[in-house]
């Protein structure tokens, strides 16, 4: 016999959410390394205390962690390949000879502008932003550190336009998501993106065109040339190398999955290593005359690509820009990933998401606007509790639907406000899947990157703003009416 569930109130509900934040708050003020972590377990004990009290088993709840545990599995391994990619890609001269080659065309002036350019086309080629931050933007944000452009700067051109490629183009998994979900077509939704989506990133380039011409740049000319020499005399420098990132990139366009493409890169990485770059090999290998040259490569390539690799010269900025941790490197967000699934798949599985947010639309005579401003806050607000982006998207999009036919709304609108409210804010937010991810292949916390990420934060006013305003609100067509058959006469 199954014991009778109760309905949590809007208290119940927001209790967990208010110990999580003030947990987080103590966390960040006293520089805990795994505050964040434990902020969500001990979240996660109160709400499994409120279930309890709803009349939820523990075995109820633990399937619902666990289930959005596995949601999070894709994301783990890919952080786990990016982790080996980077170590292949620096110990086989790939990053190395992109910033070489970056610092001879990119001026420190328009840097911003044209990273957040490159990350925007190579994300629309791609439907990516994961994998164009881990490829091109790795390489982007080492040649920002050399032209003394601030790290978060650097990050938040390279985030804006990565976010805006994977939100426009027809590859993105939650470009294909979003119109799913509220009911309308691609081409209709990608279109109807265009009306806040294109002026968000004409914005998001004049700010940082502005600011490359107003910002002091320390690096010199001299500098720059240091570098480089020092680029030169560590690795094999040669656009040949180009071959590594341009495969993987070819591999995404022709829509194979990310994991085997990032693999692939990271195995093309290791392999390009032990031919180009002997040297290098030999130095991390720790080959002796005893030691047979393929032992010092599966012994360098392996490290390189799961354990902390250094790569030391006699310039100090050289060998900031070419330090790796691999796989390993990546474990502690892993560990935030897991500790914050378990904490969403919790609120989700006894009901407390579906009270908070069905208090959201209880007001059936909200205008246009606001309801357009509900489900971009229900989104970003999904993107804080759950820490998943397709969430985000899917829980706001199927509880929205009904209250935009209502209201005589097409369901492009709905669509376009799921992605740029959903997909954008993720990358924002250090306990989400998306935040923990890019903070940590860029190695910079999202806090030094958050201001910086104008795309993403532009996005969700922008839509609002368009709701508010009227612009571009599709209408529901009225139903045509079916003309009675013609009656045939003999």
């Amino acid at each position: 016999m199954h014991t009778i569930k109760k309905e949590p109130t809007l208290l119940q509900a927001i209790i967990p959410i208010v110990i999580l934040i003030f947990l987080l708050i103590i966390s960040v003020r006293l520089e805990l390394e795994g505050g964040n972590q434990m902020g969500l377990i001990l979240g996660t004990v109160v709400a499994g205390l409120i279930g309890y009290r709803l009349n939820y088993t523990w075995k109820e709840m633990l399937e619902g962690m666990t289930s959005a545990i596995g949601t999070a599995m894709p994301a783990i391994i890919i952080l786990l390949l990016i982790g080996s990619l980077a170590g292949a890609w620096l110990i086989s001269g790939v990053i190395p000879t992109l910033i070489y080659y970056g610092l001879d065309i990119l001026s420190p002036t328009y840097f911003l502008v044209a990273t957040c350019i490159i990350s925007g086309i190579i994300s629309l080629a791609t439907g990516s932003s994961w994998s164009t931050i881990a490829t091109v933007g790795v390489a982007m944000f080492g040649i920002g550190q050399a032209l003394d452009i601030p790290p978060g700067m650097s990050a938040g051109a390279i985030i804006s336009g990565a976010y805006f490629g994977d939100k426009m183009s027809p590859m993105s998994d939650t470009t294909n998501l979003a119109p799913a979900v509220a009911g309308t077509d691609l081409i209709t939704h990608i279109r109807y993106m265009l009306w806040t989506t294109v002026p968000s990133i004409i914005i998001t380039l004049i700010i940082f065109f502005v600011i490359g011409l107003f910002f002091k740049h320390e690096a010199s000319i001299e500098n720059i040339q240091e570098i480089q020499k020092t680029i030169k005399n560590t690795f094999y420098i040669s656009p040949i190398l180009f071959l590594v990132p341009a495969t993987v990139i070819f591999l995404i366009i022709k829509k194979v999955d990310a994991i085997p493409a990032i693999l692939a890169g990271s195995i093309l990485g290791g392999i390009f290593a032990v031919i180009f770059q002997p040297d290098i090999i030999e130095e991390l290998g720790k080959r002796t005359e005893d030691t047979p040259y393929y032992e010092a490569a599966y012994i360098a390539v392996i490290d390189a690509m799961t354990t902390n690799t250094d790569i030391v010269t006699n310039n100090p900025t050289v060998n900031e820009l070419f330090s790796t941790g691999g796989m390993k490197g990546m474990l502690n967000t892993i560990w935030l990933i897991i500790c914050a699934m378990s904490f969403g798949g919790m609120l989700e599985k006894i009901g407390l998401l579906k009270r908070i947010t069905s208090s959201l639309i209880s007001n059936k005579r909200k205008s246009k606007g606001s309801l357009i401003a509900t489900t971009a806050l229900t989104c970003v607000g999904f993107n804080v509790t759950t820490s998943d982006q397709y969430l985000a998207i899917v829980v706001p999009g199927k509880m929205f639907e009904k209250a935009y036919k209502e209201r005589g709304l097409a369901p492009q609108n709905l669509s376009r406000t799921l992605e740029d409210s959903g997909t954008v804010t993720s990358v924002l937010i250090p306990w989400n899947t998306c935040g923990m991810a890019q903070s940590t292949v860029l190695g910079i916390a999202t806090g030094d990157y958050f201001f910086y990420c104008f795309f993403n934060l532009i996005s969700p006013v922008m839509t609002i703003a368009y709701g508010y305003l009227g612009i571009k609100i599709a209408q529901l067509e009225p139903p045509k009416e079916e003309l009675p058959p013609e009656e045939l006469y003999v």
